[in-house]
């Protein structure tokens, strides 16, 4: 009984290893992938809790104005609870201009709350600026 001689001795390794290789760099770009999806999220989220610890210094400002007659042009800090509390809300407030309304005398206030998140060289850095007008 005489062997044939194979040719195809060796064949199946390189496949196998490259499709390794193969499989290994796809595993690699799912991972990146999927963390840079999660830290877009995270973003994403820190971002409107950041319009909303704006919006609610504006209205902080707002109540002052309106209900104690205090409009203080320096920058007073706003402290927040709950998921805004990580935010520092600075808002101050204006005098823009007066007009006459009829025998009325009215005065325009432009009152401007800044939110802020983690420092600013960070990555996870947050900020949102508001401003809005009221007239009394």
């Amino acid at each position: 009984m005489s062997r044939v001689p194979r040719t195809e001795s060796g064949f199946v390794l390189p496949t196998a290893i490259f499709l390794l290789v193969v499989l290994a760099a796809l595993a690699t770009y799912m991972v990146s992938l999927s963390r840079t999806s999660h830290i877009s999220s995270a973003l994403d989220v820190q971002g409107t809790r950041a319009y909303l610890a704006a919006r609610a210094g504006i209205e902080w400002g707002a109540y002052q104005l309106l209900r104690n007659n205090t409009c203080n042009a320096g920058p007073s800090a706003v402290a927040l609870t709950g998921t805004l509390a990580t935010f520092k809300v600075n808002v101050s407030c204006q005098l823009s201009g007066s007009y006459t309304d009829g025998a009325d005398a009215v005065d325009v206030y432009r009152v401007t709350s800044i939110a802020k998140s983690g420092a600013s060289n960070e990555v996870d850095y947050v900020e949102r600026q508001m401003q809005a007008d009221f007239s009394k």
